[in-house]
């Protein structure tokens, strides 16, 4: 038998955005730890390489496809290019974040 969705995880939180300097820079939202602890058993379900847990995220009118990053015991949202251009925001500014985690059995 295939895998197929049973259940969806979805989780609405607001954070601000910053900007790690790295090689590359990055921008990130941290999830809320109550959101990050609301995650922990959906996590081991669907996690792959390092920890990374596939979501979709929306904000505003912008939806994609990405990967919460573990850092320190929580998670952090990538916030790409393309999403911040389309709803207008940058480093400090506050975003609304709702994210869906698809459970496998």
């Amino acid at each position: 038998m295939g895998e197929r969705d049973v259940e969806a995880t979805e989780l609405s939180f607001s954070g601000e955005i910053f900007c790690w300097r790295g090689p590359s820079p990055f921008h990130f939202v941290r999830v809320p730890q109550e959101v990050a602890e609301e995650l922990t058993d959906v996590a081991r379900e669907v996690t792959y390489g390092w920890g990374m847990v596939p979501v979709r995220m929306s904000s505003g009118g912008t939806v994609w496809e990405t990967s919460l990053w573990p850092k320190d015991g929580g998670y952090l949202v990538p916030i790409k290019d393309v999403v911040r251009r389309d709803e207008d925001v940058d480093e400090g500014d506050v975003l609304d974040l709702r994210l869906t985690v698809r459970r496998r059995r």
